[in-house]
């Protein structure tokens, strides 16, 4: 995979680094962190579906494969530190919507990274930062950190992790193969930052939350400007009990939001596709596809 730097002014970190950046060991513990226990006996291997992202056990095949060109960013912070990002670029003659792809707890891993290429793949810019950057030792990011990974993401302020999305929306924009649109996409925690992130930033395109929960302040629901899709397992009633205040706030707002929620399905649908005796799947097929409508329409 090519490591070319695309924008002057930002230093593109060597390919060598793409076996270390992600936390590509990691077992799963998305299940640990649900509210809702899995299948007590695992599934078996499922066959990748190539039409949606890879799920955890298949994210870094699927990165060793793929034939779009990624590289890895080092975007300046106002306080001095980087913040970086990897990037994946759509194969078309068209400019195309930006999306900045909001990590889970866990951080920037390979299963993120295979997030960001299935937008590429699907016509989209996309773009995934470690927003644990320099939070690690001696300056790292996620795959400095190890166990300690969910312990300093819960130190992250909103204030910081605001300003380090603006940090790459900045950047989106400056892409020349890009169209000046940028939406989000988040997972659980990016989830939930996906929707705090449409609350800070006004001129935000478009917003998708998977799984994640919903701003707490019903006066935040007055600041959105982006349509915001939200996408929730069935089975997930720590998170979906956010709902309503969401669905009352945006509506007395007169905002949109579009909520699917999936039966069966689990917390981390997305990332773990086998679970819950298909309920999963299922989930992240309709999930995708509904995403990807939203975005298509928004970010055009």
């Amino acid at each position: 995979m090519r490591s070319k730097k695309r924008i002057p002014g930002f230093a593109v970190v060597a390919i060598a680094l793409l076996a270390v950046r992600p936390a590509a060991g990691q077992s799963d513990p998305h299940a640990g962190h649900s509210t809702e226990k899995q299948a007590a006996t695992p599934s078996p291997p499922a066959t990748r579906n190539a039409a949606i992202p890879p799920d955890a056990e298949q994210a870094r095949a699927a990165l060793a494969t793929s034939p779009r060109h990624g590289e890895w960013v080092d975007l300046k912070l106002a306080d001095g530190g980087k913040l970086v990002t990897w990037v994946v670029y759509p194969e078309k003659k068209e400019k195309a919507g930006a999306v900045i792809v909001i990590h889970e707890i866990f951080g920037l891993t390979d299963w993120v990274r295979g997030v960001a290429d299935q937008l590429a793949k699907d016509g989209f810019v996309a773009l995934a930062p470690d927003l644990l950057s320099g939070k690690g030792p001696n300056g790292g990011g996620t795959e400095s950190l190890g166990d300690d990974v969910t312990k300093v993401i819960r130190t992250l302020t909103p204030e910081t992790v605001n300003s380090r999305l603006d940090a790459v929306r900045d950047y989106a924009l400056k892409i020349p193969a890009a169209n000046g649109k940028v939406g989000t996409v988040g997972y659980c925690w990016g989830g939930s930052g996906s929707f705090a992130y449409a609350v800070a930033q006004p001129k935000l395109n478009a917003a998708v939350v998977y799984y994640g929960t919903s701003p707490s302040d019903a006066a935040d629901y007055a600041k959105i400007g982006a349509p915001v899709l939200g996408l929730y397992g069935g089975d997930d009633a720590r998170v979906n009990a956010t709902i309503p205040a969401a669905e009352a706030g945006m509506k007395s707002t007169g905002k949109r939001y579009t909520v699917r929620i999936f039966d069966g399905a689990g917390h981390g649908f997305l990332r773990q596709q086998t679970g819950r005796d298909g309920a999963n799947m299922k989930a992240a097929e309709q999930a995708w596809a509904a995403t990807l409508a939203f975005l298509r329409e928004l970010l055009r």
